[in-house]
């Protein structure tokens, strides 16, 4: 909804009878029926200029009586299953990041998805290793994968024990700010959560529930500021409140963080939320290499006509692109979005009179081709 249509819902959701999770003696003692609320979101791996859609779904789970009382994180107790509700988005965008302290590393200074992908390191993926030798002068230094951890612990040195801790040779220690929240904090305290302490409707006022309160928003400041997380204020700044949002320039190599609040349709009450972040936004993939083309010429004695040409492509229908199809390739690189940019940038640099495409999927022809 609109700012204007969200102060309505939550205006709304004052005067109406919260939905709350209910103690665990009101569960033990209960014979009606329970239900487990979950919310799950997901997004996939952001790319400068391809749209990201978050993968937002609640649904319910009745439980038995064993199950009504353990233990459930990231979900919500409630007598009766989770009503019709729509869903309310903010993006974040946070600072620059240090992705590996080896200085060799191509990815110091790139974020071509080309340098990025599981081939080019090495097949691990993203690991995101960090040095916790306090002797070491690479202490707290971070690493995009195992080999270029080793290619720096060939120059490291030993500290004396007395020496003064060392400075991390990365801009994102491993460390717990005052008054901040990490990738675990942010996902622990949503709303219905076993480890939340910011349930209810509390969160609906001021700043949006999973919305860090030291959080900067563009235009003004979205809650109280306290001066041992000022320098948090700074690496978080919100940047839509759309549901869709395509990475631009100025977010590449910076991690985005989405929340999603889920808000009854009635009521306009609202029921949890869940906070995400992704890894860091690569750039865009370089301009596609120059095709060959096929010339054929008029057959001899005919009369000269018009030039014309001709391409064919099969793009890969996105039901057909999996990873147990193409168990090589990365899976943000199979997304349909990542590929139709690079598609669409390949077929205008070929500027054919006349386009075949095989694999094209109906809704994917409505929806990206036909328009």
């Amino acid at each position: 909804p609109e700012p204007g249509a969200r102060k309505d819902a939550v205006g709304r959701a004052a005067r109406s009878a919260p939905v709350e999770a209910l103690p665990r003696t009101a569960i033990m003692n209960s014979k009606d029926s329970m239900y487990s609320w979950h919310l799950s979101l997901r997004v996939d791996r952001p790319v400068e200029g391809c749209t990201l859609r978050p993968h937002a779904y609640m649904y319910g789970k009745k439980l038995d009586d064993r199950e009504a009382n353990g233990n459930h994180a990231h979900s919500k107790i409630c007598r009766e299953p989770p009503p019709n509700h729509e869903f309310s988005y903010r993006w974040f965008k946070g600072p620059p990041v240090d992705p590996c302290a080896y200085d060799e590393c191509p990815r110091r200074s790139s974020f071509s998805p080309h340098d990025w992908s599981t081939y080019s390191l090495g097949g691990t993926g993203v690991l995101s290793l960090q040095c916790i030798s306090s002797q070491s002068s690479l202490y707290r230094a971070t690493f995009c994968n195992p080999q270029c951890f080793v290619q720096a612990w060939k120059t490291q040195f030993t500290l004396d024990r007395g020496a003064d801790e060392p400075q991390a040779r990365c801009s994102t220690p491993n460390r717990r700010r005052a008054g901040s929240y990490n990738d675990l904090d942010d996902d622990a305290r949503s709303v219905g959560s076993a480890t939340s302490n910011r349930s209810g409707m509390s969160g609906a006022y001021g700043n949006p529930p999973g919305t860090p309160r030291e959080v900067t928003i563009e235009g003004g400041s979205s809650g109280p500021s306290t001066p041992a997380n000022t320098a948090y204020e700074q690496e978080w700044t919100e940047i839509s409140h759309g549901e869709m949002y395509v990475p631009r320039p100025e977010d590449v190599g910076r991690k985005l963080k989405l929340e999603a609040a889920a808000y009854s349709s009635d009521s306009g009450e609202l029921l949890m939320h869940r906070v995400v972040k992704t890894d860091l936004v690569l750039s865009r993939t370089p301009e596609p290499d120059k095709r060959n083309f096929i010339t054929k010429s008029a057959a001899p004695g005919s009369a000269g006509g018009a030039r014309f040409r001709v391409a064919t492509y099969n793009i890969l229908a996105e039901i057909y692109a999996t990873q147990q199809q193409y168990p090589y390739a990365d899976l943000w690189s199979l997304s349909w979005d990542f590929r139709f940019q690079n598609i669409i940038r390949e077929i205008i640099d070929v500027a054919p009179d006349i386009v075949c495409l095989q694999e094209v999927q109906a809704d994917h022809y409505e929806s990206h081709l036909y328009n």
